[in-house]
């Protein structure tokens, strides 16, 4: 083969970048915990990692996503103490105890507001 002189290249390196990495579960939850501790912190935990900012948010989606399909969607309740009340005479209050198809049981004192207890009804049988 004839040389070329007038080439710009005369020596032609071909560097190995390597094998991809591979990143355990463990290491990729970890690593999107770290990001979701403070705000602004995905760029700075990615270049930490030396990783890409767009992989990180991939990994936050995931980890999310599958923390949203573990845990029930309820509401939080507040359960507060009742205050203490003097001594009042005893009186006996109409008791109401519903037990639902699904197994929940409502029990109602005193007066009840029917449609308020069939809201009720009606919602706790939806959430089978």
């Amino acid at each position: 083969m004839d040389r070329h002189t007038n080439s710009a290249f005369e020596r032609l390196e071909i560097v190995e970048t390597g094998r991809r990495r591979r990143w355990s579960e463990a290491a990729k939850e970890r690593i999107a915990l770290e990001s979701l501790s403070g705000p602004r912190q995905i760029s700075a935990t990615a270049r930490r990692h030396n990783i890409s900012r767009s992989l990180l948010l991939i990994w936050r989606r995931a980890f999310l996503a599958r923390n949203e399909e573990a845990s029930p969607s309820f509401v939080p309740a507040v359960v507060t103490a009742e205050p203490i009340a003097a001594p009042q005479a005893v009186t006996l209050m109409p008791r109401t105890e519903i037990v639902l198809r699904c197994g929940r049981r409502i029990v109602v004192e005193g007066p009840v507001d029917i449609a308020a207890v069939l809201a009720l009804a009606r919602g706790l049988e939806a959430l089978r």
